[in-house]
């Protein structure tokens, strides 16, 4: 099992993010939405990605779509290109 790793929103790339997903590791974004502070946790369990925020469990049927999610809501930094 890896381990959890907690990070501020946009510190890390997409494909940064994907392999340690891909390796077991949990990680913890947090991230603002409204003027407070949120924690989302993304995790993979060798078939299904998964983003679990405060309101509801994201799942993801492959790595294009993990990564679409982790652009487009800010998790990763605008700068991987894939």
């Amino acid at each position: 099992m890896g381990e959890t790793r907690v990070i501020e929103a946009g510190e890390c790339e997409p494909d940064e993010l994907l392999a340690a997903l891909e390796s077991g590791d949990r990680i913890v974004v947090r991230t603002e939405f409204l003027g407070a502070e949120h924690e989302v946790t993304l995790r993979h369990d060798g078939g299904v990605y998964y983003c679990d925020t405060p309101t509801r469990l994201h799942k993801h049927d492959s790595k294009a779509e993990m990564r679409s999610c982790l652009e487009n809501q800010g998790y990763a930094s605008a700068s991987g290109n894939g």
